[in-house]
């Protein structure tokens, strides 16, 4: 199986929500790696909008702060992304990461979910 497994990507309409998932295993469903979303437009260099780590504290990026929320839910090594208030410029390949906490390079990416947002 695969270390990171997306689910959830989809077509909505601007202003509407979208929850994606991911279930970590092996080394990425570890105690002490943490986890963040990754997306990629079409045309734009990859970006993490939010991060976890293994306290459950989450950051996020500026264009997503208010409206995406990031969780995990730690006996299922599932982690979350909640998007609300969908925006065109939202549309993208969603990517789930993980990485060594204490390291700030992620090591392990997913084959990715699309997320389209329509007008």
């Amino acid at each position: 199986q695969a270390p990171l497994v997306e689910s959830g990507g989809g077509s909505v309409q601007a202003g509407g929500s979208l929850r994606l998932s991911c279930l970590a295993s092996g080394y990425p469903g570890s105690w002490n790696y943490c986890h963040g979303w990754f997306r990629q437009g079409q045309g734009n260099e990859r970006e993490e909008v939010a991060g976890i780590d293994n306290a459950g504290r989450p950051t996020y990026a500026r264009s997503v702060k208010g409206r995406f929320t990031i969780s995990k839910e730690y006996a299922k090594n599932i982690l979350y992304l909640q998007m609300n208030s969908l925006k065109t410029d939202d549309t993208a390949m969603y990517y789930c990461a993980a990485r060594r906490c204490g390291e700030t390079e992620y090591h392990y990416f997913g084959q990715g979910t699309q997320v389209t947002v329509s007008p």
